[in-house]
């Protein structure tokens, strides 16, 4: 499985209070797709611009799609440009390709048969690999994790250590683009403009609650 998929699997948590928003797993799918690739050598980073490289190994539908929806003409696109522009939607993508590939599955919950629907990873040996990769703290996977508040609990729902939520502040040398191991400059350019943009789109909701707050209030009166 590549990296955004192992990704979307540790972000299922099977504890609401621990749900990862749509828009900050899309961002960080994102940025897995892109190191992916960078790791297969269909493109590298000049700086922050992405510069499509040789063909992408023919391994995953939705990987060759990214590949295809690179920026092939100077000027190149930035990271951050990427990360908004593939990741719109894409957390839904993936979980409907993981749904065919019988790597989801849905469940009821609550006692009653009929209760609200809710989907989980199913029993299969992609799940238990994406679960292995995150109990051996693989650097990557464990960058993009954190960029979306998962620092807590796996696949499993097994405790790893204190957990920050998407958007918390972290002082500048606990980035998590600035974890040892990510394998180079270019996946830590990556995880830490996926971080950046997680914190954008927080500040984007925060601005949003209050001006919604505002004119509600404007219109309730004295």
């Amino acid at each position: 499985m590549t990296t955004a998929k192992d990704l979307f699997i540790i972000a299922m948590s099977p504890e609401p209070e621990h749900a990862v928003g749509q828009g900050d797993l899309s961002l960080a799918l994102a940025g897995a797709e892109l190191i992916d690739l960078i790791t297969a050598g269909a493109v590298t980073l000049d700086g922050d611009r992405i510069v499509p490289g040789g063909p992408t190994p023919p391994a995953d539908r939705l990987l060759d799609e990214a590949a295809a929806q690179l920026t092939r003409q100077p000027p190149h696109e930035p990271v951050e440009d990427w990360l908004w522009r593939r990741g719109q939607d894409l957390a839904a993508a993936y979980q409907a390709a993981l749904e065919e590939d019988g790597e989801l599955t849905r469940k009821r919950g609550g006692r009653l048969s009929f209760g609200p629907e809710r989907v989980e990873p199913a029993d299969t040996p992609a799940r238990r690999a994406a679960a292995e990769r995150w109990e051996e703290r693989e650097p990557v996977l464990t960058a993009l994790a954190s960029a979306v508040g998962v620092d807590g609990e796996g696949p499993d729902g097994e405790e790893r250590q204190d957990g920050e939520g998407p958007g918390t502040d972290r002082p500048d040398d606990e980035r998590p683009g600035d974890e040892p191991g990510l394998g180079g400059d270019a996946a830590t350019t990556v995880v830490a403009a996926v971080h950046d943009a997680v914190m954008e789109l927080e500040a984007v909701r925060q601005r949003r609650t209050i001006e919604n707050a505002a004119f509600a209030n404007l219109w309730r009166g004295p």
